[in-house]
């Protein structure tokens, strides 16, 4: 059996500059290497990338239309509520609206779009000693409101 793990994401973005700023200063996460003005690689906590971003095939470009396949959404995990209700501040500080918000249970996530329309997940995981399980020992995620002003109020 393998044990792979994700090791980063690689998006066609449409203008470089825009998106690092957004990965950046409003993720959180550090660009570890760039190639002039078409690539650039950003990582957290020392890692060497989790994010690609490139305009090789895509600078100016649209997203694509609704309806049609490609990425969902990129998921990315921060440390604790405190950590992703501070991010979710700086979002919403950028005017970046809010797609949707859910406590699954075993975490807690915020969703919006990147500015090339990609899918974003912002979340943070629950112990595991508190993850919700039915009768039958098995994980039970579930999908309910998120109260995203008290996330936010936990960031101070």
């Amino acid at each position: 059996m393998s044990h792979a793990s994700i090791g980063h994401i690689h998006l066609r973005v449409s203008n470089l500059e825009r998106s690092i700023a957004f990965y950046r200063d409003i993720l959180e996460f550090d660009i570890t290497m760039q190639i002039g003005d078409s690539a650039a690689f950003l990582g957290a906590g020392g890692y060497h990338h989790h994010i690609g971003l490139n305009t090789w095939e895509s600078l100016g470009a649209t997203p694509p239309p609704a309806g049609h396949t490609g990425l969902y959404h990129g998921a990315y995990l921060y440390a604790d509520r405190a950590a992703l209700g501070r991010v979710v501040k700086r979002v919403l500080a950028a005017g970046i609206p809010l797609a949707g918000a859910a406590d699954h249970g075993v975490s807690e996530a915020v969703y919006l779009r990147d500015p090339d329309g990609n899918g974003v997940e912002i979340y943070c995981d629950r112990p595991r000693s508190a993850w919700p399980v039915d009768a039958a020992g098995g994980l039970a995620m579930v999908n309910a409101h998120l109260d995203v002003a008290a996330l936010i109020r936990e960031a101070g």
